[in-house]
């Protein structure tokens, strides 16, 4: 390990001096092992590399040795080894090129196929001798396994600190560290407070995350953001993650929680891939219940994960549904496919959105490729709706003031948000009006700014007091004496509340859930083809019903009624139109191959597809009279009585020696009054055109 190893064919490539340190942090606070790192340059010029030949690797400072990826410093150095340009490397200590012992031994093996010396604080190495190697070899075993005992030891170190309830979290939105007390706290900023009880009361009524944010959007209200070690509050967008983050986190149940989750390592496509799982409820390292004020009970919180984890079915949880969206399927994530058991999906189809479901299931086909079977959803959609209202009997009173109660409750969850928001306003209006008066009026500079500033803040409590009166008039904040009476004379007729245009298709979705847990289909094709519809209610009483299924119209071949194409070809036979087809074909009882009633362009398509030419969409038009009841003369008769040609009529009316009395334009013929004065006027027109024809003969 002295320097004789170092020859002349070394000293005649670069020196290499390589920095890392494993994060920003350890950069900003422990500079002197930057600076210890960056003089070996100063060692490598001793040992007789010239300065211009000495090439600085710092690109990852900050980057873990514990991996190859993200670290361009330690890429470029292996492809310069590599390349055979380098004589030396240096480095304070080898666990600065590689805490894992495959990337360090793949190192070893360039530098030794390359003949390239590897110089640490405590020798010079050469990986082509076997001691050296050895070395080197047990120095990188012990940086790896070093890098385990530390992680080990802070780990544990972590962990007693969280069974004791101790060890500092980060605070989700809605709560602060407390300092004095060692333990969350409550946030102190009341509308910050109300935000996050909204989220859960809200969550109750939506039964969907997406649904609380979607209500937080229309109703023009704001939520609560706190960077890490920001002591600010922002009020933004709800973000689509927000809300599910919060229902999900069991903190807000006032427990203590470390260790929910773990980071597993797995080969996708032979590529190492880490992910972050979430840990079951008995795998949390730490669970401390009641150890902090909390926003809601364990048993609301166990509940809500309960509808969540039913909201998203997972081949873990094969019995959920999915939560009610805003599509046009009724039964979207409660239908179940009787053939195979699998969960159908929905499909719309065509211009008109048409519902199917349809189940992607291969089981049944036997490819591994092919669906189950689809059908159309309209007319199933219709049963259970229909089967729903028949069985669904609220006590009017009950409901009623249930109702009653709900409206009153939202608008006052959106009043305590909006008045929170103007106080909020107003204080920091005041604020900013306070700044600018402390300040020296002859100090223009710093008055000018504050100056800005609190007018910026007028502006924003001007405009949060315009879109409060707009969300009280939305909102109807207050229910008056004639709201009540219209929502006791509703609750008396929930047929009429469900058919209401004004209710969404997903308020009609939530209400069927009340009552249905789940729909099962199932295809018959013989005797006839149909299709078993059986309603299982949450009471666990099932209803069956039988419809008639129309058929699948397939990408290849279509499967009209042979009934419906021969009434097709008799019609048109008959001379009859598209328009008067389709009102022939309903009369009779005939239905689309999907089921449908015909329309004009129904009966179109399908002529188109089978060759069938109907008579001409206009009749030919029968040759007008030379001369009407009336005496009006058409252009033909005004032709011949004059003697002249269909054009020279045409020119006389453009020229204005012929008036028309009555039709012309957009295709209705015209029609002349021909009175003495206009008779004596074309005879002298007519007599000029046949002598300018003679002279033109001759």
């Amino acid at each position: 390990m002295s320097p004789s190893k170092i020859r002349s064919t070394h000293l005649s490539r670069r020196a290499i001096v390589y920095l890392r340190q494993s994060t920003l942090r350890q950069t900003v606070e422990h500079t002197e092992s930057t600076a210890r790192q960056y003089a070996l340059s100063t060692r490598a010029e001793a040992l007789g590399w010239p300065q211009n030949a000495i090439e600085i690797i710092d690109e990852d400072l900050g980057q873990s040795g514990t991996t190859t990826e993200g670290r361009a410093g330690f890429r470029r150095l292996a492809e310069e080894v590599g390349r055979g340009e380098i004589g030396a490397l240096f480095a304070l200590e080898v666990s600065r090129f590689a805490r894992s012992s495959a990337d360090w031994h793949h190192l070893l093996d360039l530098c030794g196929w390359g003949d390239v010396l590897i110089v640490d604080e405590q020798g010079i190495f050469d990986p082509q001798d076997p001691n050296d190697r050895l070395l080197l070899g047990l120095k990188g075993q012990m940086s790896e396994a070093e890098k385990y005992w530390m992680r080990l030891r802070m780990y544990g170190a972590k962990l007693s600190r969280a069974r004791r309830g101790e060890l500092r979290l980060v605070p989700p939105t809605g709560y602060v560290w407390d300092d004095a007390a060692g333990r969350l706290a409550l946030d102190p900023d009341e509308q910050v407070q109300a935000a996050i009880r909204l989220v859960f009361d809200r969550f109750r009524t939506e039964g969907s995350a997406q649904a609380v944010r979607t209500w937080f959007i229309r109703q023009g209200l704001r939520f609560p953001a706190r960077h890490i070690g920001d002591t600010e509050c922002r009020w933004v967008r709800p973000h689509p993650r927000t809300v599910l983050d919060i229902l999900h986190n069991p903190i807000y149940t006032g427990a203590y929680v470390y260790g929910r989750r773990e980071t597993r390592t797995s080969l996708v496509d032979g590529v190492r891939r880490t992910a972050i799982v979430l840990l079951a409820r008995e795998q949390w390292r730490v669970f401390l219940p009641d150890y902090h004020a909390m926003y809601l009970s364990w048993d609301q919180y166990v509940e809500n994960q309960e509808k969540l984890s039913s909201n998203c079915p997972t081949p873990r949880i094969p019995d959920g549904h999915r939560a009610a969206l805003g599509g046009a399927a009724l039964l979207q994530g409660l239908v179940l496919c009787g053939k195979c058991g699998a969960r159908m999906h929905v499909q719309y189809a065509g211009r008109n959105r048409r519902v199917t479901y349809l189940c992607r299931s291969p089981e049944q086909s036997g490819t591994g490729t092919s669906k189950c079977w689809m059908v159309a959803g309209a007319a199933i959609d219709e049963q259970v709706s229909a089967a729903f209202l028949a069985v669904a009997q609220p006590p009017e009173l009950e409901l009623a003031l249930a109702v009653s109660r709900e409206a009153e409750h939202q608008a006052d969850e959106i009043d305590t948000q909006w008045r929170l928001r103007l106080e909020r306003a107003r204080y920091e209006a005041r604020h900013a009006e306070r700044r600018y008066k402390a300040v020296d009026p002859d100090n223009r500079i710093v008055a000018r700014t504050l100056e800005a500033q609190w007018e910026d803040k007028l502006r924003e409590t001007d405009e949060a007091e315009r879109e409060y009166t707009r969300a009280c008039t939305r909102s109807k904040v207050v229910l008056s004496a004639e709201d009540r009476r219209r929502i006791l004379e509703l609750s008396r007729d929930l047929p009429r509340v469900w058919r209401s245009p004004t209710t969404t298709q997903q308020q009609r979705k939530n209400l069927l859930r009340i009552l249905v847990q789940e729909v099962t289909l199932t295809p018959i094709d013989l005797p006839e083809r149909r299709t078993r519809v059986q309603v299982l209610w949450e009471s666990g009483a099932v209803t069956e019903y039988s419809i008639e299924r129309p058929r699948y119209q397939s990408r290849t071949k279509a499967q009209t009624p042979l009934a419906a194409e021969d009434a097709i070809r008799r019609h048109v036979a008959h001379g009859l139109y598209d328009d008067q087809l389709a009102v022939e074909l309903n009369r009779e009882g005939l239905r689309t191959r999907t089921g449908r009633a015909w329309t004009q362009r129904a009966v179109l398509r399908v002529r188109q597809r089978l060759g069938i030419v109907r008579p001409t969409a206009t009749p030919i038009r029968k040759p007008l009279p030379n001369q009407r009841a009336d005496g009006l003369y058409s252009t033909r008769g005004v032709a011949e009585r004059f003697g002249v040609a269909r054009n020279t009529v045409t020119s006389w009316v453009r020229s204005g020696r012929l008036l028309i009395a009555d039709g012309g334009g957009h295709g209705r013929p015209s029609w002349f009054d021909l009175d003495e004065k206009t008779i004596e006027r074309l005879e002298a027109a007519s007599a000029t055109t046949m002598k300018n024809t003679q002279r033109g003969a001759s």
